[in-house]
């Protein structure tokens, strides 16, 4: 095995170049057609399906950054597509769910983005699309394994 890194064959990279391609296509046409970030739609789909969750929790399911998904819920409470109560017990946990305004369009984008990942995978055999899925939840399990380098061990920048 050689020692050369050819970027455009290493796995990480093509996955890299392959969700950006995927996601900034979907984001022109959620922004164009819905006024919609990749964030927020996110944001909206996960509490459509899990309505009460507080920005932490969509943080946690969506694996977004805090900072983007608190971005996104400031955003789609300013719109009027997302309701926030705070917990009784806990003022400072805030629940999330969806206003009439964020189901509607919840249930506007939902068959588009179906529709856009059917397009996506219409190449494919359904024996290739199972082997996708199966190939992909093992990498995701992997990647779960990696861990980041401790702070103290990375190299102080002078």
């Amino acid at each position: 095995m050689s020692n050369d890194l050819n970027l455009e064959d290493f796995l990480p990279y093509r996955l890299a170049i392959l969700s950006h391609s995927v996601s900034h296509s979907i984001a022109t046409v959620y922004y164009d057609r819905f006024d919609l970030s990749i964030p927020e739609w996110r944001v909206i789909a996960i509490v459509g399906r899990f309505p009460g969750l507080s920005a932490v929790e969509v943080a946690e399911r969506t694996v977004m950054d805090k900072v983007a998904v608190s971005r996104a819920v400031t955003k789609l409470i300013k719109n009027g597509r997302i309701d926030r109560q705070f917990a009784d017990a806990d003022r400072r946990r805030s629940i999330l769910n969806l206003s009439e305004k964020g189901l509607a369009l919840h249930n506007e984008v939902a068959p588009f983005a179906m529709k856009m990942e059917a397009d996506l995978l219409a190449d494919l055999t359904e024996d290739e699309v199972e082997v996708l899925d199966t190939v992909i939840d093992k990498l995701y399990a992997k990647a779960q394994l990696f861990t980041a380098p401790e702070p103290e061990s990375l190299p102080q920048k002078r």
